[in-house]
């Protein structure tokens, strides 16, 4: 290794690190939440003294409409290959709070886990980067071993609405040769991998509307249209008996899995009968012709989200319903295009609109583009030497069935590939109750993003 004394500097520092890892956590970060809105900016605050802490030499704290955008560079040498670290300081609510063992941000360690909400998503993974970064410039005369620049936003939980804005405006602070994506994890604690696909993401809410009111269904559920029989007789539309879904013009843009992409997916494919009693279900369900991790990998999906209509209280009421409401997300492949998918769920619900119904459309989970890695980039094989060097093996490719709305944005506005690194476990109950971060992989993350910043100093030469 190019220069190991970033191992005794971490070494030294996992006390500090965990206690500020505690101290982040304590931050209820919320972007949802406008009553959290001083406490997103707290956290803002706080990751920009932390980068200042650490040495960055630019750093600043981007206001926008809603939540700050935290931008850091550290120049060392224009010669010297860059990376753009990417992540997020925000969270997702707590709800339901009875659930946790212990109190969502009041961050507790147990059995070598630190338990609270945004451990794995993603304030761990952050606080690694800025650890890693740190002792590389501790290890090389007060400088990193190559040029990095940070951006870390607070709307990642809400879509990343005003990143695209800021990304542009400060195009040049950010200029690299590739971007690092702390959001995220690895396959397990032992096998390392990397992402090289995540799915988009679009999402509508429908509106079905028969009658000016709820009527009594003794008197009118003979011949009223019932708004509720309505919306299940809709969301029946959308998949045929396959399991594929039936809106027209659905896959025309989906690019098939090559041979070679489907033994990727089989080498790291959890066994179905080992899924089938984790969940407690007889079967599973999906798109015929292709195997569950093909369909979580590459294969795109209409989810119904949610459904409701009429009365929901407590004993009967007996009621001809006049509405009803139901949420869906699809999740994107390459190169399937958001606003597009949504024109074409528009169309079909006009085309299977129940009889004597009216329908309205309206956003819901706004929008992500599908993003699909260039492998051919150097940074994505430096990524693969220092996974090795850090696990002793080879990391497993793998895609994820999540959305990272950055992933296209830093692609659109930059031209830049982003490449997963992060430590999160994948069982590690992010956006649920009892959230957890494994400090053993916390503590390696560190070490990573040393290593590779040192492995690309030596890709140079």
């Amino acid at each position: 290794m190019a220069h190991p004394g970033w191992e005794a500097t971490l070494a030294s520092s996992e006390d500090r690190a965990v206690a500020e890892l505690l101290e982040l956590l304590r931050i209820p970060s919320v972007s949802t939440d406008p009553a959290r809105g001083t406490d997103v900016l707290t956290a803002a605050g706080w990751v920009r003294d932390r980068l200042a802490l650490a040495g960055f030499l630019d750093v600043r704290l981007i206001p926008t409409s809603r939540h700050p955008v935290v931008i850091g560079r550290w120049e060392v040498d224009a010669a010297l290959p860059t990376v753009l670290i990417y992540g997020h300081y925000d969270v997702q609510p707590e709800d339901p709070v009875d659930l946790w063992e212990t109190a969502p941000f009041e961050p507790t360690i147990r059995d070598g886990r630190v338990f609270g909400r945004g451990a794995a998503d993603m304030k761990g993974n952050l606080l690694t980067a800025i650890h890693g970064v740190e002792a590389s410039a501790a290890a090389n005369r007060g400088r990193p071993a190559i040029n990095v620049a940070v951006i870390f936003e607070g709307e990642e939980e809400i879509g990343s609405p005003s990143l695209g804005a800021v990304v542009r405006d400060h195009a040049d602070l950010l200029r690299a040769d590739a971007v690092l994506s702390a959001d995220g994890g690895q396959f397990s604690d032992t096998v390392p991998s990397q992402t090289v696909a995540r799915k988009g993401l679009a999402g509508i809410q429908i509106a079905i509307r028969g009658a000016n009111s709820d009527l009594h269904s003794g008197r009118y559920g003979a011949y009223v249209p019932n708004a509720a029989r309505s919306a299940g007789e809709l969301i029946a539309s959308f998949h045929d008996g396959d399991g594929r879904v039936a809106v027209d013009g659905f896959y025309d843009r989906v690019i098939e899995l090559t041979a070679g992409e489907r033994a990727e997916a089989a080498a790291t494919a959890e066994d179905d009968a080992s899924t089938l009693r984790a969940l407690d279900i007889p079967e599973l369900w999906g798109e015929a012709g292709y195997t569950a991790q093909e369909r979580l990998w590459a294969r795109p999906t209409l989810d119904i989200n949610g459904v409701w209509s009429g009365f929901q209280g407590e004993g009967s009421k007996t009621v001809t319903p006049a509405e009803a409401w139901i949420k869906i997300t699809t999740r994107l492949v390459p190169d399937q295009d958001p606003a597009e998918i949504v024109e074409l769920i528009r169309v079909h619900v006009e085309k299977h609109r129940p009889r004597g119904t009216r329908t309205e459309i309206s956003g819901t989970a706004g929008s992500a583009k599908p993003y699909l890695l260039d492998r051919s980039n150097p940074v994505y094989a430096a990524v693969d030497v220092a996974l090795t060097r850090l696990y002793g093996h080879p990391p497993v490719v793998q895609r994820a069935g999540g959305t990272i709305p950055a992933t296209a944005i830093f692609l659109d506005e930059l031209g830049l590939h982003t490449i997963g690194y992060a430590w999160s476990a994948p069982d590690s109950r992010s956006h649920a109750p009892n959230e957890w971060y494994g400090i053993a992989g916390f503590l390696r993350g560190r070490r990573g993003y040393a290593m590779l910043l040192d492995t690309l100093a030596e890709a140079t030469g």
